[in-house]
């Protein structure tokens, strides 16, 4: 007997990523040669190296997780769902470093499989040489040289287009969906990547190498001659202009202080108040820099303010989980004030995903649609702004958006 193990529901293998949100699974028969009844006990369980990905089942989309799950399946090819997540505190280093097993319950004999990886958005100060290098591969890939889809990215984040992502409730909503879909383009280049964040508040000494995110020297960034960034190219110039204007040290150069993690989630508990960290510790971290990230109109051109944005969205993140603050219904989620400008209302469809130009939106809609995703159907090729708060599917499953933060548990 042999069965086919579904993940996303879906026997393609494209799909087989999982995060600490639950994903909808099915296991069926295939074969039933063997079988010697209607239906067959079969044992579900993880497998995983050393240092690998740690997966857990359950049979429903609630309940407790465990190791392990038994459920019967039909031989006439009827499949049955399950879920699967992965352990938190034990995300994959690589793609496919664990496998799912299924076993007939009966006899132990292995009846299935597939490799899956438990994709995480990590601290990109602790991520291994491997994977600092495949995320390294594939933003040049996406860049280009210029002649990439980054430049898409870039001209998304201008002065022209800043109504649509600063200065209103929106900013954090639009800046989840911008992230999401660089995050999928990285992913249609290298599966194994997922986008890690810059936690500007404590120092990063293994993101700012030559080998990473470069080295400042004189406000040129620069980088060793095996890291495909040094080709990094935007608006038709090569290079990247980064200088440390208030890094880390406000006793010798004085200036404005990120403000902690601790401090950012003390903010408040209703969202009206927790926006507030647009200005400090966002804004204050682009101003510890000269160079392109300092400015919204040039900040895009600096591949670290993908990672500072990350880090602004897990803070997000983070105090969403701390305050229970999912669901777009409830008031305390957003700041639903009819004064709001087009773009920063629940219902309104967020630019450029829609496609809609002219006042009060840019004269351009560059990048075209969300990119699609093969592990969740969220949030669409037009993104609303609700769309953005239930990202690990709480409320609602199908919300799923398919990234989590290593250090931000589903509950």
């Amino acid at each position: 007997m042999k069965v086919e193990l579904q993940i996303n529901n879906s026997s393609n293998a494209s799909a087989r990523f999982v995060s600490w949100a639950p994903s909808p699974c099915r296991v069926r028969v295939i074969d039933p040669t063997g079988a010697t009844s209607p239906a067959t006990k079969i044992e579900i369980t993880g497998k995983s190296t050393a240092t690998g990905g740690v997966v857990v089942f359950r049979k429903s989309d609630t309940g407790a997780f465990s190791k392990s799950l038994s459920t019967a399946v039909p031989i006439n090819g009827t499949s049955v769902p399950f879920f699967v997540a992965g352990r938190f505190g034990r995300p994959s280093l690589s793609n496919g470093d664990v496998t799912i097993e299924a076993r007939n319950a009966a006899t132990n004999v292995l009846v299935g499989a597939v490799r899956v990886m438990v994709r995480i958005r990590k601290n990109a100060n602790s991520l291994t040489p491997g994977e600092r290098d495949r995320f390294v591969s594939a933003f040049a890939q996406l860049n280009n040289q210029g002649a990439g889809r980054f430049a898409d990215f870039r001209n998304m984040h201008t002065d022209v287009s800043s109504p649509q992502a600063h200065g209103a409730p929106g900013f954090l909503p639009w800046h989840r969906a911008y992230l999401l879909d660089l995050e999928r383009e990285l992913q249609a280049i290298d599966p194994s990547v997922a986008l890690p964040y810059w936690r500007f508040d404590e120092a990063a000494p293994n993101l700012f190498t030559l080998d990473f995110f470069g080295v400042s020297n004189a406000g040129t960034v620069q980088f060793s001659n095996t890291n495909p960034l040094q080709f990094w190219t935007t608006d038709g110039v090569q290079g990247i202009i980064r200088g440390p204007r208030n890094n880390w040290n406000p006793a010798t150069q004085p200036g404005p202080t990120v403000i902690t993690e601790a401090q950012t989630l003390a903010l408040g508990t209703q969202y009206p108040a927790f926006r507030g960290m647009e200005g400090n510790p966002h804004g204050t971290a682009h101003t510890r820099w000269d160079g392109y990230i300092r400015q919204i109109g040039t900040a895009a051109k600096d591949p670290l303010f993908f990672l500072l944005h990350c880090n602004v969205d897990r803070l997000w993140a983070k105090w969403q989980r701390l305050n229970g603050r999912f669901d777009p219904a409830q008031a305390a989620s957003y700041d639903s004030n009819p004064a709001n400008p087009i773009g920063h209302n629940l219902v309104d469809t967020m630019w450029p995903w829609n496609g809609i130009t002219g006042p009060p939106r840019p004269p351009t809609a560059p990048g075209g649609a969300m990119a699609p995703s093969t592990c969740v159907s969220a949030p669409g090729a037009s993104p609303r702004v609700r769309s953005s708060l239930d990202y690990q599917g709480s409320i609602i499953a199908t919300s799923r958006l398919g990234f989590d933060y290593d250090d931000v548990r589903f509950a």
